[in-house]
């Protein structure tokens, strides 16, 4: 272990997730791998993900070395993508039956690249099931530091459940979440204050998410940009658009995402007979959504609490459109006020339709803000440069004890 270290003269690092890219420009959140492959500067850095249909069972992906585990025949391999797994466990019950299939992949794997790779310390992303399987597996041998994104932390509230993220956070070196409100419901599960970092993941508003030059903003185009699932909100927006075309008649609705929602807010467009209106584009490469966000005339992100409990833990897409200085309108969450405030975005109340409708035309007719005047602030506190050098400094302190 020595030998290597002093070789390479970086620690190592395993990573585990669950949502990851597929391969390069994956419209699925990228958001791990883009913390990962920032930090290889630094580590020697191994990811352990689910496998899926498509995609290399091992590859180097920008200097990560990527290892996806099967859980089940290639075309089986669908609890994870295209929704979440809480999502696509709601809405098709019969992947209930991939769930042992998926732990028991994810286990071997994990088991393996702690055998092979020996690192110095442990990200698990999500509290459920990586923070569980590091904790389990790595027997206090190799310190764990466990990251909630939200979904992991207000869904699956069940006795049972609680218990094992109070264990996983009990036994934690060190704990982050994304946002500042998440802090609360961490510690009410057992964490110790003084254990959670608030450390979201970053966005390149330095280069990719920036305003671009000569780029003409439409007067009339909402976007929304997201995954097609319950908290995303977007059965809300599309509810609007009726009352907003009544007061804002060229308006329209650019929809770039995928999810398990498809269908139903396509029928829920048909039958609000607005199709003229409302485009679907489908999956967007992430190269392509600077563009979309330079050209909208107002983005929405309408997030709201699912029925199952899952929320946005900190909604990296709202980021991205300020840093376009796209115009926002967003629902008035604790996690949204944690990074905007009046000043800078339109907030509106989560679920209704009616006052979201208000305040997209209030932005079309031009009375909104200017997400531009706070970027310099935004650079500062969100971009990945910052993000990844706050992971890395918890991660070097967890590896070397704390010290």
């Amino acid at each position: 272990m020595t030998s290597l270290l002093a070789e390479t003269g970086r620690q190592r690092l395993l990573v585990l997730a669950s949502t990851y890219p597929r391969w390069k420009d994956d419209p699925e959140p990228g958001f791990v791998h883009e913390l990962a492959r920032r930090l290889t500067s630094e580590f020697d850095v191994l990811v352990v993900c689910p496998g899926a249909q498509g995609a290399l069972r091992s590859e180097v992906l920008d200097g990560v070395r990527v290892r996806r585990f099967r859980y089940a025949p290639s075309r089986f391999e669908t609890l994870v993508n295209d929704g979440g797994i809480t999502t696509n466990l709601k809405r098709s019950p019969w992947k209930y039956l991939l769930v042992p299939l998926f732990l028991a992949g994810m286990a071997w794997a994990t088991a393996s690249a702690l055998r092979r790779h020996r690192p110095h310390v442990i990200h698990a992303h999500w509290l459920l099931p990586q923070g569980l399987l590091a904790r389990l597996l790595s027997r206090k041998s190799v310190p764990v530091v466990v990251t909630s994104h939200g979904a992991d932390l207000f869904a699956w509230k069940g006795s049972i459940f609680q218990g094992l993220k109070k264990s996983v956070l009990q036994h934690a070196a060190a704990i982050t979440v994304v946002s500042r409100p998440m802090v609360g419901e961490v510690v009410r599960l057992g964490a110790k204050p003084g254990s959670v970092s608030v450390a979201p993941m970053g966005v390149d508003l330095r280069e990719k998410f920036s305003p671009g030059e000569g780029v003409p903003r439409s007067r009339s185009e909402i976007l929304f940009v997201g995954r097609l699932v319950e908290k995303k909100g977007l059965r809300h927006l599309i509810d609007a658009m009726p009352a907003i075309i009544a007061e804002v008649p060229e308006a329209t609705l650019a929809i770039a995402g995928f999810g398990p929602e498809q269908v139903e807010r396509q029928a829920q467009v048909d039958r609000l007979g607005i199709g003229n209106a409302v485009r679907f584009l489908g999956p967007v490469r992430q190269d392509a959504l600077p563009g979309l966000y330079r050209r909208a005339a107002v983005f929405v992100a309408p997030f709201i609490e699912a029925s199952s409990g899952d929320q946005e833990g900190f909604g990296l897409v709202s980021l991205e459109a300020a840093g376009c200085g796209c115009p926002i309108v967003v629902s008035d969450t604790l996690v949204v006020r944690d990074v905007f405030d009046e000043r800078e975005v339109v907030f509106a109340p989560p679920g209704d339709a009616e006052a979201l409708a208000q305040r997209v035309v209030q932005v079309l007719q031009g009375n909104g803000t200017d997400p531009a005047q706070a970027r310099e602030g935004l650079v500062a506190k969100y971009d990945w440069s910052v993000a990844a050098e706050r992971y890395s400094s918890i991660l070097r302190s967890a590896a070397s004890g704390g010290r």
